[in-house]
């Protein structure tokens, strides 16, 4: 054999050299996600509840919104603690401070 040719052979088992065998192959993928609210303490300090449900006085009462949904508005302090404003606002009649840090109750926002 000449050597252009011993070459054009090497070069072909090379070429099948350098693709790698797979080691495995993905049949199926279930993604799964998580998230949560950007607080401290998700759970009113006051009613033990977490806080984006409805309070134990909105769920007696079944208080209930243009769509059906339980209404119950969330409220934070300028401390960043949150609590349901039900619990909150009848917190605030006995004691003007924040039942978790003492601070003096200040709201900074009320939402859902």
């Amino acid at each position: 054999m000449d050597d252009q040719s011993e070459n054009s052979m090497d070069k072909q088992i090379d070429d099948n050299d350098s693709k790698p065998e797979k080691m495995f192959t993905l049949k199926k993928w279930n993604a799964v996600a998580m998230w949560s609210w950007d607080v401290e303490c998700d759970i009113c300090a006051i009613c033990r509840v977490q806080v984006m449900d409805a309070c134990l006085r909105c769920q007696a009462e079944n208080k209930r919104d243009v769509l059906g949904r339980q209404d119950c508005v969330v409220v934070w302090g300028e401390c960043n603690h949150s609590f349901h404003h039900c619990c909150m606002s009848l917190w605030v009649k006995q004691n003007n401070r924040c039942p978790l840090c003492q601070q003096e109750w200040s709201i900074q926002r009320m939402g859902k």
